[in-house]
């Protein structure tokens, strides 16, 4: 098998998707995992899933979920001729976590089968409304994400006894209501009803990520959604996802995309895709 090569991936949009078909010597490698969910479909061929304990190899009709802060090591199988395959890294909304507790392959590899009758179907559609025309092209991809999770989570075997707490879901939406305001774990934690440490320690084994990492994961998004849809100054914008600072809005902006925010808004295009995507290292 070909050398791995460690891919960076630096998420800030909610959803980014992909269809690929690989040949022998394609290979991810990200020993850290990244801080969103990766859902990987297998349409064709087969898919080797390196972890701790072994391998996990993916034939047609199995969906692999990856979760935050997971190690990536995924490739074409030796075996296989190629691997033809679809992807989406995705920021759940709170309710959906109940529906991501899938059966573990490995900790944060999780596999299921069978094959859910229209998800593959649906699976199209996401990819399909994220690159296509529709001014909010990525609203209705996660509407259709939302649909393809649902359809997961009837053959989902360990659905019946789901163990995320709701209370990680409360303080999801308690961080994305106050993407302006100056949060400290203190407040989070008195609005769910739980220790400051008992709450960091919950929802980083809930969701893979720390709390300060989501909120900032989160304002990052937002600012990024202003960048590409508003004429807001950069001031306006750090002011409204909580920086005080404009300098270092800036320098959390570029640590995250790998540009300013200038830069960011000057390189965003119109997206038109009518053909299998070219392959990034970001799947």
């Amino acid at each position: 098998m070909a050398q791995p090569h460690e891919f960076s991936h630096t998420p800030v949009i909610r959803l980014l998707t992909g269809h690929y078909r690989e040949t022998s010597g394609y290979r991810v490698h990200r020993p850290d995992g990244v801080g969103d969910w990766l859902l990987i479909l297998t349409i064709t061929g087969a898919g080797r899933f390196g972890h701790v304990g072994g391998e996990l190899i993916s034939g047609p009709g199995d969906w692999v979920l990856i979760r935050p802060g997971t190690l990536h090591d995924y490739a074409v199988a030796p075996a296989a001729a190629g691997w033809e395959l679809l992807w989406v890294h995705f920021h759940p909304r709170a309710h959906w976590l109940e529906w991501l507790d899938w059966p573990a392959i490995a900790p944060g590899l999780m596999l299921l089968r069978p094959d859910p009758p229209k998800a593959a179907e649906r699976f199209h559609e996401v990819h399909r409304l994220l690159h296509g025309d529709l001014r909010q092209r990525e609203a209705f991809a996660m509407h259709a994400l939302e649909g393809l999770l649902l359809e997961c989570d009837l053959m989902n075997p360990l659905a019946a006894t789901s163990h995320y707490d709701a209370r990680v879901r409360r303080a999801m939406d308690y961080l994305d209501g106050n993407l302006a305001s100056k949060v400290l774990l203190d407040d989070v934690a008195a609005a769910v009803g739980l220790s400051s440490s008992r709450l960091a320690h919950l929802f980083t084994a809930e969701t893979g990520q720390s709390v300060q990492r989501y909120l900032e994961m989160r304002r990052m998004q937002r600012a990024s959604e202003l960048l590409a849809r508003t004429g807001f100054s950069v001031l306006q914008i750090a002011e409204t996802v909580g920086f005080d600072s404009q300098f270092y809005f800036s320098q959390r902006f570029k640590r995250w995309t790998r540009q300013s925010p200038l830069a960011f808004r000057q390189s965003l295009r119109p997206v038109h895709r009518d053909r299998v995507d070219t392959p990034s290292g970001r799947g």
